[in-house]
């Protein structure tokens, strides 16, 4: 299944899944269990989940699907891996960020 982008060329929908697929476990998994530690009921540990995986949803439908590239287009290896490493540092960065106050 093709769709398209902006410019009614055909992308390929598997990353957004994938990555949307993925922050739906990632969030849903550890977000109540956050949520619960900061002392935050269950309920408003899953709207926070859930809005998180709505803002995940939109920006990656934004990034890999409304404003790709056409499969003519190559994008450098160097700059995939770039993005790649920044994308690991954020997460990192975003993991310690919630974790520290848990840990003093």
């Amino acid at each position: 299944m093709k769709i398209p982008n902006r410019h009614g060329d055909p992308v390929d929908p598997v990353p957004f899944l994938v990555c949307t697929a993925t922050a739906v476990m990632l969030l849903f998994s550890v977000g109540p269990l956050y949520g619960l530690a900061y002392g935050l009921p269950v309920w408003a540990g899953l709207t926070v989940s859930t809005a998180g995986t709505v803002a995940v949803a939109a920006v990656s439908y934004h990034r890999l699907v409304w404003t790709a590239p056409p499969p003519s287009v190559q994008i450098a290896p160097e700059l995939r891996f770039q993005r790649l490493i920044y994308i690991g540092v954020g997460f990192a960065v975003l993991l310690v960020g919630v974790s520290a106050p848990l840990a003093l």
